[in-house]
């Protein structure tokens, strides 16, 4: 089960790295093609080089249509997909400034108490982003540029969102299991040093 945990988180964090990489390209490319139309919109160009210019442009060098909004879509998939691996690698930032004093075993308990309350926040959040799924489906709201209905990047977060469930549950138990057996069992990477 633990190798299986791990593997879903890692291909989750490797899939949401792709996408994140993807709208890394897109948005350079995007900035890129509109500083060109830009400069061939300029008064030098278009007295000198028209023809040159007005071929670049008729080309469809410029912004990518609906950049903001693939961005917007992309982001919120890449955040859900690396949950479930900052959350099996015990990566979230942590302060442990006062904790850093307490015997192991208190750590322990300190560390499953907190691991409860994030999975319990991750399954409400990912419960929320599920009802707002379903109004929008509900309602056929689409993005104003491409037009592509509004849930299919609730869809896609969800199904991150439904891996973080998982991991976090998965997480949750262990570090309980951890606290009472006062033995490491998950990796930790007991936040910044």
């Amino acid at each position: 089960m633990h190798r299986l945990i791990q593997l879903l988180a890692r291909v989750t964090a490797i899939v949401g790295g792709l996408v994140l990489l993807t709208l890394i390209l897109m948005t350079t490319a995007s900035i890129i093609g509109r500083s060109i139309n830009k400069i061939l919109h300029s008064t030098f160009f278009q007295e000198n080089l028209a023809g040159l210019s007005q071929a670049v442009i008729d080309m469809g060098v410029g912004e990518i249509n609906g950049n903001y909004e693939l961005l917007e879509a992309g982001i919120a998939f890449a955040i859900f997909s690396f949950l479930p691996i900052c959350q099996f690698y015990g990566a979230h930032a942590s302060v442990d400034v006062f904790t850093s004093f307490l015997p192991a075993r208190v750590n322990r308990w300190i560390a499953a108490f907190w691991e409860v309350v994030l999975a319990a926040v991750i399954l409400l959040i990912i419960f929320r982003l599920y009802e707002g799924m379903q109004r929008y489906i509900g309602n056929g709201e689409t993005t104003l540029f491409l037009q592509f209905p509004v849930w299919w990047a609730y869809a896609a977060s969800f199904a991150a969102g439904i891996v973080s469930c998982i991991v976090a549950v998965y997480c949750a138990v262990i570090r309980v299991i951890e606290a009472l057996r006062n033995q490491n069992i998950l990796p930790s990477e007991q936040g910044a040093h």
